[in-house]
């Protein structure tokens, strides 16, 4: 397993408890849009076996091209051991990354493409929308609903329709305007649908898909595999 060990090149202070951790990229590597990795602090691989309280699963919500890895992630007052020691470092900080893949890269289908999330769970599709932007083919649009009941909403730089590019942005503060939308997004059977968000968020988003007869092959989760069938099981 290779380890990845680099530094933290900016911190920007999306909201109050919302940061993006910019990490500069060690040149071998590299990812794809909706990638995943383990993020781990200093110390996590020091005594016999790894230290888990000091490694969290994180999204990537930068590109390769705009050569930075960003860890986007929210720390509230009360956190985790993680979350504390994570608030306090400073740019020049080392940190390690390794195991990165995707679970949700942007299917080129020829259909439309429906991003479901919640709060941070944005960062995920950051990258899916500069892909899609940098390069359209097969994708006939996408349309982003976002639930945040703070009102701070994340990337609203990116995050912005844009007709001319075939993008939609929705941003919601409430749960019956939420889920009211995705009944009527769900009208679309043919569309796929990914959701990133807390498991409940995903379950709740999955009964009502499926209410409206789309197939779970249509509804895509940042899950690994052998964690899908717990999520469609019941349904």
């Amino acid at each position: 397993m290779q380890i990845y060990w680099t530094k933290i090149n900016k911190i920007i202070e999306e909201t109050p408890e919302i940061r993006t951790y910019l990490l500069d990229r060690p040149e071998e590597f590299t990812w794809e849009e909706g990638s995943h990795t383990h993020f781990a602090l200093k110390g996590f691989n020091a005594g016999d076996k790894p230290n888990k309280s000091l490694v969290r699963h994180m999204s990537i919500s930068t590109l390769p091209y705009e050569n930075a890895i960003g860890i986007t992630t929210r720390i509230r007052e009360q956190c985790s051991e993680f979350k504390s020691i994570l608030r306090n470092l400073e740019v020049g900080n080392e940190v390690a990354i390794f195991k990165t893949h995707s679970n949700v890269p942007l299917k080129r289908e020829d259909k439309n493409i429906y991003l479901l999330s919640s709060g941070v769970g944005l960062a995920t599709f950051r990258p899916l929308v500069l892909e899609y932007f940098e390069r359209a083919a097969n994708v006939n649009q996408i349309h982003s609903l976002n639930i945040n009941s703070s009102n701070d909403f994340l990337f609203t730089n990116i995050f912005k329709s844009a007709p001319d590019k075939k993008f939609t942005a929705q941003f919601v503060n409430n749960r019956t305007d939420y889920y009211g939308a995705v009944h009527n997004l769900a009208a679309d059977k043919n569309g796929l649908f990914y959701i990133v968000g807390s498991d409940q968020f995903v379950v709740q988003n999955i009964e009502i898909l499926r209410e409206h007869d789309i197939k779970p092959e249509q509804i895509i989760l940042d899950k690994r595999e052998k964690e899908l069938p717990k999520f469609f099981s019941s349904n």
